[in-house]
């Protein structure tokens, strides 16, 4: 039977706890993600700071978990049949957690697969596109002088945001009144829009009223306001 000690990425960050979720992590819009329904959840886990500034991801250790070289891994050492299982991919563990508790994803095969649908959106199109866009508009503006990137990014964004603006129309939430992964998949991403790529006006998005009172909902949820904090930083 296959043990937490079997991993390598537990030499470089070592188990206190462990029968507890192995949560590596760094606080990005992906990252807090896994801490926040961690905390929803209530499950045990313990996390480790992957230091992105320092390439920390990129490491012998960490590849071994995610050969792909990216925040945020897991291991869960009491995953399927008792087994130890090692997870990446912030969309595919929201779902592995959702459905390990049985919570945060509704039962209901319709709504579980609508719920689905708008974590993959997240993951194939918010994500993607809000980085570009973050990444022209505030770490290399003084690298790229030509507008079309923030352009081009920014009115995708928009884009994305009408999308999630008519979906929350006279909706609670993602999935009306219910919770879900959906939303914590989504909302640090939005978050960031204004809190890290600083680019409120830019984006105009108070043009977005039922995505800004959404965002206030689920930032202000206990678990949101730990999560954004862990791991913490050095």
């Amino acid at each position: 039977m296959r043990q937490l000690s079997d991993f390598p990425i537990t030499e470089r960050w070592p188990a206190t706890q462990p029968d507890a979720i192995q949560l590596y992590s760094f606080a990005t819009p992906n990252g807090v993600k896994v801490s926040i329904a961690l905390e929803e959840l209530g499950l045990p886990y313990e996390a480790h700071l992957v230091r992105i500034g320092k390439d920390d991801q990129k490491t012998d250790a960490f590849l071994s978990l995610n050969p792909n070289g990216k925040i945020p891994a897991i291991i869960d050492p009491n995953g399927p049949g008792g087994e130890p299982i090692g997870l990446f991919e912030s969309g595919a563990i929201l779902q592995y957690l959702a459905e390990k508790t049985g919570k945060l994803l509704p039962q209901d095969p319709a709504r579980r697969i609508e719920t689905l649908q708008w974590v993959y959106f997240q993951m194939g199109g918010v994500g993607p596109m809000f980085g570009q866009f973050g990444h022209f508009y505030k770490f290399a503006a003084d690298k790229v002088k030509d507008p079309y990137p923030v352009e081009r990014y920014g009115n995708e964004a928009r884009r994305l945001l009408s999308v999630l603006e008519t979906r929350l129309q006279s909706r609670t939430f993602m999935m009306d009144d219910d919770y879900t992964i959906a939303d914590i998949a989504l909302f640090p991403w939005v978050r960031t829009l204004d809190l890290f790529y600083e680019a409120k006006d830019h984006l105009k998005l108070a043009e977005f009223p039922a995505v800004m009172a959404w965002l206030d909902r689920c930032m202000s949820r206990p678990a949101s306001q730990t999560g954004f904090k862990i791991p913490a930083a050095d």
